[in-house]
């Protein structure tokens, strides 16, 4: 994404079985990270030759799913926990999670206006460096343990 190569012609979507066996890996890994898709959906289909605009959007939509499930599990997966801290769901922190929702939904509009605004190279490129740079912190921050 960062040199903009061309992804081939001829690559479209799957078909219906195989892209929910991708969306099935895409929410898994996501949900694992705690992290909303994006930083594989929008690769996976802009090699695909969607739009980047519209995988943008798209990442952006699976991103409540992803959230929904995730947060499940966490919950689910903390019932029994006995010493977590006060305002918690299981493994859930209520408050952070409120304060993610609303800074999530002033922030959206936001990031759909730069992305309609963007020519689709600038868009693709600040993605790309996005995603370097949250690579390059959850490296760093593994190895310091």
């Amino acid at each position: 994404m960062l040199i903009s190569s061309k992804p081939q012609p001829g690559r479209e979507l799957p078909g219906k079985l195989p892209l929910f066996g991708v969306g099935t890996f895409i929410g898994a890994i996501s949900s694992l990270l705690g992290a909303g898709g994006a930083f594989i959906s929008v690769p996976y289909l802009a090699r695909r030759n969607v739009r980047i605009q519209s995988a943008v959007a798209t990442s952006a939509a699976l991103g409540l799913p992803i959230a929904v499930a995730g947060t499940i599990g966490f919950v689910i997966a903390g019932l029994r926990q006995t010493d977590l801290p006060r305002w918690s769901a299981g493994y859930v922190y209520l408050p952070a999670m409120a304060a993610i929702v609303v800074a999530s939904i002033l922030s959206a509009p936001v990031g759909a206006h730069f992305a309609h605004r963007w020519a689709a190279a600038k868009l693709r490129r600040a993605f790309a460096v996005l995603l370097y740079s949250l690579g390059t912190y959850m490296i760093v921050k593994a190895l310091r343990g």
